[in-house]
C-alpha cells in the first residue's frame, strides 16, 4: 500500500477553514511555535466575516480569505471558491477548524481534508451535532466516556475514514462547559498528531479502511 501523502522533507502547508473563534487555529499555531508540528499556514478561509478566528489569523500575520456563505448559491459554489484559493496557495492539507458550512471536497483534495469532531464518531455526530450540542447530547445520554475524533472529510457531515480518536472520562457533575474543556484538551493533542501522521507518510488506505504505520 502506498502512503496517502508524503513523507515530506519540508513543513506541510496547511489551509485552515473556520467559522468562529479560532481556538483550533490557535492550537495549531502554538504547536508550530513550540516545534511540535512541522507546518506552516499560508491560508485561512472563513465562511463568515467579523469572527474571532480572523483576528487571530491577522495577529499571526496569516493570509486570510473571507468567503461569506450567504453570498454563494450553494455549498458546492462556496467550496469551489475555497479550494481554488487553496490551489493558488499550494496547500497540501486542508484542516477544518470549526467551519459550519458543508464542505464539498473536490476530486483533487480527496483524503487531503481533515476534520476534528468533539465526540467519538459515530456517537453524537452528523448534521446538527456541533459545538455544545454534542456535549449536551452526551451528558443527556449518560455516557461514561467521550472524546474527539480526527477523520478525513468527505461530502457528508462527520463522515470519512477515521485517523485517530482520543478518549476522556465523563465525570460526575459535568456540565457541557466542563466536558467541552476536557475534550478540547484532547483535541489539542489529537489534531497535531493526525497532521504529523499524514505529513510523515504513515497513513494508507486499503479496502476502504485507513491504516497507520
Amino acid at each position: 500500500m502506498e502512503p496517502l501523502f508524503g513523507p515530506l522533507d519540508r513543513p506541510i502547508r496547511l489551509g485552515v477553514f473556520l467559522s468562529g473563534g479560532g481556538t483550533t487555529l490557535l492550537n495549531l499555531l502554538q504547536a508550530i511555535e513550540r516545534g511540535e508540528l512541522g507546518a506552516e499556514i499560508p491560508l485561512v478561509v472563513s465562511d463568515r466575516d467579523g469572527v474571532g478566528g480572523l483576528d487571530h489569523a491577522a495577529a499571526a500575520g496569516l493570509s486570510c480569505r473571507v468567503l461569506p456563505r450567504r453570498d454563494c448559491e450553494s455549498a458546492a459554489a462556496w467550496s469551489d471558491a475555497a479550494f481554488q484559493a487553496c490551489r493558488a496557495a499550494e496547500i497540501d492539507l486542508v484542516v477544518l477548524a470549526g467551519v459550519l458550512s458543508l464542505v464539498v471536497v473536490p476530486e483533487d483534495f480527496l483524503l487531503r481534508v481533515m476534520n476534528i469532531h468533539p465526540a467519538l464518531i459515530p456517537a453524537f455526530s452528523g448534521k446538527g451535532f456541533y459545538g455544545h450540542r454534542v456535549h449536551e447530547a452526551a451528558l443527556e445520554r449518560g455516557v461514561r466516556v467521550s472524546g474527539c475524533t480526527v477523520h478525513f472529510a468527505d461530502n457528508q457531515y462527520d463522515h470519512g475514514p477515521i485517523i485517530l480518536q482520543q478518549v476522556v472520562p465523563v465525570e460526575n457533575g459535568d456540565s457541557p462547559d466542563s466536558l467541552a474543556a476536557r475534550v478540547f484538551t484532547a483535541e489539542c493533542q489529537a489534531y497535531p498528531e493526525a497532521i504529523r501522521l499524514f505529513a510523515s507518510g504513515r497513513l494508507r488506505i486499503s479496502d476502504g479502511q485507513l491504516h497507520v504505520d
